[in-house]
């Protein structure tokens, strides 16, 4: 059974940057990889519907702390059983985003903390009530939020089909949003987390060792 690691981080983090370096860093390594971003925007109606109300349709949909915390949750489920059928054929399942994501923003959408009772409601969701599968470890990718914004910023002027969303375009959001990953973090929710400064060169090698390392 292979290892389920998670890269979380802000929008503009660079997530994407980071799993491409670490794919590169495990194949070296002689290990192998599957990756999956979240939401699947494209692929799933739920993530579609996400992408929507980020966009103003939908009427007050996006406004919803908990109904946008369900189409996240049910994307996820959705692609339950190919992660579960990654970690078989796989050593390494990596995803960009996970649960994590929905604890962290729906907390910072509400003006609360890793002790949100939502941030519990989504744990009790996606993992007990949909079975999804539990991290082996969580990798956050830490940056300024104003230096996340500017990333998003030039992404989105780079690449028309990139706008930036109305959870983008909160820098207010955003910080807060910082807050709760460190907290999550502090509390290894879910699994252990390793925090990488997402400002400088992330070490790829040293990372992958890290999440490959059994557990003591």
């Amino acid at each position: 059974m292979g290892r389920l690691v998670v890269i979380e981080g802000l929008d503009g983090a660079g997530k994407r940057t980071l799993s491409d370096a670490l794919t590169k860093a495990l194949h070296d390594r002689g290990s192998s990889v599957a990756t999956l971003a979240f939401p699947r925007y494209g692929e799933s109606v739920h993530a579609d519907l996400v992408r929507e109300a980020l966009h103003g349709e939908h009427g007050d949909l996006g406004e919803s702390v908990y109904g946008m915390a369900l189409l996240y949750a049910f994307d996820r489920r959705d692609a339950a059983e190919a992660i579960r059928a990654d970690l078989r054929t796989h050593d390494v399942v990596l995803l960009d985003r996970y649960v994590a994501s929905n604890a962290a923003y729906q907390a910072a959408r509400l003006h609360e903390g890793a002790d949100s009772p939502v941030v519990e409601w989504v744990r009790a969701l996606e993992i007990d009530r949909f079975g999804l599968p539990v991290p082996d470890a969580h990798i956050l990718l830490r940056v300024a939020p104003e230096v996340a914004a500017a990333r998003a910023e030039n992404r989105a002027r780079a690449d028309a089909e990139r706008r930036k969303d109305a959870f983008e375009s909160d820098d207010d959001l955003q910080a807060r949003c910082a807050g709760v990953y460190d907290e999550l973090a502090a509390r290894g929710w879910l699994s252990p987390w390793h925090v990488v400064d997402g400002a400088e060169r992330v070490d790829a090698v040293a990372l992958a060792e890290a999440i490959t390392r059994p557990a003591a």
